[in-house]
């Protein structure tokens, strides 16, 4: 249990910087209040995912303990559902109507589908 825990937080610590990062610099290339930084994120956090899992169902392609450094720990730790509830709740509360409808409904439809799409590339392969 104590292993599974290492193996959670190194991949959460490692996906937690990278998500910063890259949401920094997306968001900081980018002159608008809509929060496209963590919406890339969070769906390339959606097709990773995809594509790891398409990759365990494969069969003995990635151990056990890579399953979970990179589900669990990076794509947990990369992905962030609640900077994502707070950004929506901040859209509406400015009278961004529009802009928190289109990043809520299309933060889930998107993942969504990348989640999808990553599982179905990995079943092309």
């Amino acid at each position: 249990m104590l292993k599974n825990i290492i193996i959670v937080a190194i991949g959460s610590g490692i996906g937690g910087v990278v998500r910063y990062l890259l949401s920094k610099v997306i968001q900081g290339s980018i002159l608008t209040s809509f929060p496209i930084g963590t919406l890339v994120v969070n769906l390339l956090g959606c097709l990773l995912i995809g594509i790891f899992y398409g990759l365990f169902d494969r069969g003995s392609l990635l151990n056990p303990n890579l399953r979970l450094l990179l589900t669990v720990g990076f794509c947990g730790g990369f992905t962030t559902f609640s900077t994502f509830m707070n950004e929506s709740l901040q859209l509406f509360r400015s009278d961004n109507i529009l802009y928190g409808a289109l990043y809520a409904g299309g933060s889930v439809f998107l993942g969504l589908l990348a989640v999808f799409l990553g599982s179905q590339l990995i079943k092309q392969i």
